[in-house]
């Protein structure tokens, strides 16, 4: 005899629908794109010259620093979700204002150098690769990236940064092209080659102060903020503890691949200038487009063309980071309003930020100033703005009447705490080593 399948309802009566389980890339947001501005073309610079000059001996500190990047940019991620509001505006709330204005003006002269050299980098990658003048390159790149920023839906927008850290993955793809001796690799990932001459701290001093920079905090906080603002019924946890499980787990997933993300890129790069730089005796690399057109005679033109087109797109997912850290910042200082889901006209001050900073940095490539001396000098203000900021971070996210009962657990506290020591100790050898 044979049966009639009969399909079975998809929901009983009387039973609620229950949730789908959400696609990981509706999970990623905040932290993958905070991990992947991590490694923009300044942090690119700084990663060539450490392969150039140290090899694959330099490789074990990317390994080192992931938990600690995860640790701080959860704990940036979490102050936002809970309270609502970004790192300034909880500084302003809980600081004297001497401190906020102190914190905030650092930031923003760090960013601004930042968004120049960066701007920099990609004009002279954009040179090599169809010549023409850096300059007017310079200038296009700051103008697309105000008017996406400035017009663009926050929805969209973000959509787009998303797909820009695909642009990371060229890096990855010139390490296998150059190809690598993996055995060397690993061992010198799993045995640390230590040395206390001064290129070698000051290599490692660099290092922490690109991977952990205070754009990145501000950034996420805020970030998290935006997701409450447009994601129906979303609400800061300090008025929805409900949603705390769920919306933990996904700032925890989230950041550890964005700075897994960060990390494994920076690494490649090292081991890519390694293996191609190193190797031919080429220790001496300064700039990201010095890096690429040193890449060519040794790797060849296909490894050349790709390391020079993620310089390009690195810089464009970077750029509205840095500046967007910036308004955030200077914005819940003074009380704007503040987001990218605002539209232009509801902002204007938040939005005028973001342009004005965006015009200083193309401003510096047109001006005297050395880009590589004004690159160091926005390591050292990132490194000093780092730890003071971590440290408040820190403090802020164990007081009740900031986080209420979401304040940090024993783990996460313990490795925040290691991280700010480790940036403390890199200020301290940065002025040592001067």
């Amino acid at each position: 005899m044979t049966k009639l399948f009969i399909p079975a309802e998809p929901n009983p009566p009387g039973t609620v629908k229950q949730p789908e389980r959400p696609k990981l890339l509706q999970v990623l947001g905040p932290g993958l794109i905070t991990g992947a501005s991590d490694d923009d073309p300044s942090g690119i610079a700084t990663y060539s010259q450490v392969g150039a000059q140290f090899g694959y001996s330099l490789g074990w500190l990317m390994l080192f620093t992931w938990p600690l990047m995860c640790a701080i940019q959860e704990i940036s991620a979490r102050i936002g979700r809970v309270t609502g509001r970004g790192i300034a505006g909880n500084l302003k709330r809980h600081y004297p204002t001497s401190v906020v204005y102190s914190v905030v003006l650092l930031l923003v002269v760090a960013n601004v150098i930042n968004i120049g050299a960066d701007l920099g980098a990609m004009g002279a990658a954009l040179k090599l690769l169809i010549g023409g003048p850096a300059l007017i390159y310079v200038a296009l790149f700051g103008l697309v990236t105000v008017l996406l920023e400035v017009f663009s839906r926050y929805s969209r927008y973000v959509s787009v940064l998303k797909w820009l850290t695909l642009s990371l993955f060229t890096y990855v793809g010139v390490a296998f092209v150059v190809g690598l001796p993996w055995a060397k690799v690993g061992y010198n990932l799993i045995v640390p080659h230590i040395t206390f001459d001064t290129p070698y701290i000051t290599a490692v001093v660099a290092i922490l102060g690109t991977t952990i920079s205070p754009y990145l905090f501000f950034w996420q906080a805020e970030e998290e903020v935006e997701e409450v603002k447009e994601r129906p019924l979303a609400r800061p946890l300090e008025r929805a503890p409900e949603q705390a499980t769920a919306e933990f787990a996904r700032i925890r997933i989230d950041t550890a691949v964005g700075m897994g993300l960060s990390n494994g890129v920076a690494l490649f790069i090292i081991l890519t200038t390694a293996a191609t730089l190193n190797a031919h005796g080429v220790t001496d690399i300064q700039t990201s487009s010095q890096a690429a057109e040193a890449l060519r005679p040794i790797a060849g033109p296909f490894a050349f063309f790709i390391f020079a087109l993620g310089i390009i797109g690195t810089g464009l997912l970077a750029l509205p980071v840095l500046a967007g850290s910036s308004a955030y910042a200077v914005g819940e200082t003074f009380g704007w309003h503040v987001g990218l889901a605002r539209k232009a006209g509801r902002a204007k001050a938040f939005y005028g930020v973001i342009a004005v900073a965006t015009l200083i940095g193309v401003g510096l490539n047109f001006s005297p100033i050395d880009p590589i001396k004004a690159l160091f000098w926005s390591a050292v203000i990132n490194g000093v703005v780092a730890v003071p900021v971590m440290a408040l971070m820190m403090h802020l996210s164990s007081r009740r009447e900031v986080m209420g009962d979401f304040q940090l657990h024993a783990g996460l506290k313990i490795v925040g705490w290691l991280a700010t020591v480790v940036m403390a100790i890199a200020a301290i050898g940065l002025v040592a080593t001067w």
